[in-house]
């Protein structure tokens, strides 16, 4: 979803990635671009990933969501459509983004959570741990963001910090999971040194369309070599 000013850092590759692990498996997969402007029904998809941005560029989603697509992500992460959202995509899901000179975006509040920008400029690769909940892997990656995310009561995130600043540099958090919605900061691309995330995403999509699935293994030597390398410099 908004591949055409959703893509920073190589946030595409994500796709990419998830799309060449499903090919190796021998399961046929299909990428729908869908971007501003764009109609379709979520509820046609599998699974749904939006990329980051910079602050203008989510401040130009603005009128597009509020024609009726927010409501439409909100029902369909309430439905636990997965979703993978990275950046300005997981800041979108939450209540609203408010700029450090005081401008507040109101998002599609799909997720209880908010963000506020800063001074201070959090950026830098950085590793952290997934709850039990979401897989339980190491992930390492590369955040690159002003705005300072909190999470609402007794909403999950992601994971727990390891090194850098992860939501907000204060509270030790990185990211969320509700219900099948993934979000975090992490740009790279994620998934290709994170396969065993990548995995778990793909097989949360898998179980709730067929309702039992399983993943055969894959050689993920180049993967995890490249993974392992940047969790030791951290």
């Amino acid at each position: 979803m908004y591949p055409d000013v959703l893509n920073l850092y190589g946030d595409r590759g994500n796709v990419m990635c998830m799309q060449k692990r499903l090919d190796w498996r021998g399961i046929e997969n299909t990428v729908t671009r869908l971007p501003i402007g764009s109609k379709a029904n979520l509820a046609d998809f599998d699974l749904v990933f939006i990329g980051g941005g910079q602050d203008f560029e989510q401040q130009v989603l603005l009128e597009d969501l509020h024609r009726g697509k927010d409501r439409e992500i909100l029902s369909a992460v309430e439905d636990s459509l997965p979703f993978l959202t990275i950046c300005g995509g997981f800041q979108m899901m939450g209540n609203y983004y408010e700029t450090y000179d005081g401008v507040r975006c109101d998002f599609i509040g799909a997720v209880d959570l908010y963000t506020i920008g800063s001074k201070q400029r959090m950026i830098g690769n950085y590793k952290y741990q997934c709850s039990p909940e979401s897989g339980g892997s190491i992930v390492v990656g590369f955040e690159n963001h002003s705005g300072q995310t909190f999470l609402g009561k007794g909403v999950q995130p992601l994971g727990k910090v390891l090194a850098g600043f992860g939501n907000n540099g204060k509270d030790g958090t990185e990211g969320v999971r509700y219900h099948n919605l993934f979000g975090t900061y992490s740009h790279g691309p994620l998934l290709p040194k994170n396969p065993a995330l990548c995995d778990y995403i793909l097989l949360t999509a898998l179980q709730r369309k067929y309702g039992t699935a399983e993943l055969a293994p894959l050689d993920d030597a180049a993967e995890l070599a490249a993974h392992d390398e940047m969790a030791a410099k951290l």
